[in-house]
């Protein structure tokens, strides 16, 4: 196994190990040599591992203390292995719930530049995501990446180069929302509302794309809060 993935093996255990409070806040993190022993890594595999930890906030360092745990509030939920060790620890309604008043906020607009901006080629191309979605309640492909590559696509085709990084972010809290208003729903996603967004998006009309899509997700975001209210 090469360097590289040594030190992304690394960070996946120690940063896992983190969010799920195996290394509580504030606790000082092991020294290397003993972080070495316990995970195989080298001195050099455990720098790295550590450096990345601390650019997604889960650690930090200070003189005479050495490295310790952040608190959840220091950590960027808008790194996608942070969100997927987080959804991972323990399947938050109220995180899923955030973030998708964040989407609200963002794929409309997204949606309404799409009309704007798209060529033929990405009408083309959402195009062929959405038969995707058709061909999944057909039980032909995974309806869950198929609603996944519709939504990422649509922040490609704005051609906003702000929205279109936001993909990874989207794309990792979508995989656990869309299966949690699909259980809710009984059905996997509403392919009708989908195919109302790319009408919207194929005539240019950056409104009713904007609103359809936003349509979408206050229906997502309603079967969310329902069933965070009903729970016990």
């Amino acid at each position: 196994m090469s360097g590289i993935n040594l030190t992304q093996s690394l960070v996946q255990k120690l940063g896992s190990s983190i969010v799920r409070g195996d290394l509580p806040a504030g606790k000082s993190l092991p020294i290397e040599t003993e972080l070495g022993r316990k995970f195989g890594a080298s001195r050099t595999v455990m720098r790295e591992a550590v450096k990345i930890l601390s650019t997604k906030g889960l650690i930090g360092q200070r003189p005479r203390v050495g490295t310790f745990v952040h608190p959840e509030e220091k950590w960027d939920l808008l790194d996608a292995e942070v969100l997927t060790w987080i959804l991972d620890r323990h399947y938050s309604h109220s995180l899923v719930r955030e973030f998708l008043e964040v989407r609200i906020g963002i794929e409309p607009a997204a949606a309404a530049l799409a009309a704007t901006k798209a060529t033929d080629a990405d009408k083309e191309l959402l195009k062929q995501k959405l038969d995707r979605m058709k061909a999944a309640l057909e039980g032909h492909v995974d309806p869950v990446a198929a609603d996944i590559a519709f939504h990422a696509t649509i922040l490609e085709i704005s051609h906003n180069r702000f929205y279109h990084q936001l993909t990874p972010i989207v794309e990792t809290a979508l995989r656990f929302s869309i299966r949690l208003t699909n259980q809710a729903k009984g059905a996997v996603a509403d392919y009708d509302a989908h195919e109302k967004i790319y009408a919207a998006i194929r005539s240019g009309n950056a409104d009713a794309a904007a609103k359809a899509c936003r349509e979408l997700i206050r229906e997502a975001l309603a079967l969310v809060v329902r069933g965070d209210r009903s729970r016990p």
